[in-house]
């Protein structure tokens, strides 16, 4: 089976191109895979049309129109579309129903597995102490010893509090660059440590199952 996974950022893309190899293994065989990077999350739009700029590549904002194209390119192939979102501060009910009605509205409509990062997909690089202590041996315990695994807390702040100089809000007064680039480098230096089944994020865990249910693959 062969899986388009979108995400909004370039970490996310990263992070999640290492856990789709984790989940089938390197070459990935029967299996294949590409990941996308969008530039943002945004929103669904209201009329369901996504006509803001193409160039943008904001995620929600051009979903209609992502899922459309792939509807078509994609029909009587044995593929799926994988959207992972960010939460942040958002009700997963919710935000579940409003992707499902642009998909809905999709005729012909692909195969589209919708799985959400609670809070953030940094949480999922928190999951697994040890891949994280392996990336970054003097991270501050006392930091990850407070923090609650998959709670709406800030947590790339949580992360960033344990493994950057300074902290978040050093990180913070550097700019939204730099605050992109280090995401980057976490999931560059933690994700290839992760253990997939031995995380403690159940949004990972369910990512994971949402996939292996789709190939048909068993654990």
């Amino acid at each position: 089976m062969h899986f388009e996974v979108l995400i909004e950022d370039r970490s996310g893309e990263v992070l999640l191109d290492s856990l789709m190899s984790k989940i089938f293994g390197t070459n990935g065989y029967p299996h294949s895979w590409r990941t996308h990077a969008y530039r943002g999350i945004g929103r669904v739009p209201r009329d369901l049309r996504g006509k803001t700029d193409p160039q943008k590549r904001i995620l929600l904002d051009r979903l209609p129109r992502i899922l459309a194209g792939y509807g078509r390119s994609l029909q009587g192939q044995d593929s799926a579309v994988v959207i992972v979102v960010d939460v942040d501060a958002r009700d997963c009910i919710e935000l579940k129903k409003e992707l499902l009605q642009v998909l809905r509205a999709c005729n012909p409509g692909p195969r589209t597995l919708f799985r959400f990062a609670v809070e953030e997909t940094e949480a999922w690089l928190l999951g697994d102490r040890r891949a994280l202590l392996k990336a970054f041996p003097k991270a501050r315990l006392n930091v990850l010893d407070a923090y609650v695994q998959d709670s709406i807390c800030g947590t790339w702040e949580v992360l960033a509090d344990s493994v950057f100089p300074g902290g978040s809000a050093a990180l913070r007064s550097a700019g939204y660059p730099k605050i992109g680039e280090e995401k980057h480098r976490w999931a560059c230096l933690i994700g290839p440590h992760l253990d997939i089944d031995g995380n403690l994020s159940h949004s990972l865990k369910i990512f994971r199952n949402g996939i292996l249910d789709l190939s048909g693959t068993t654990k």
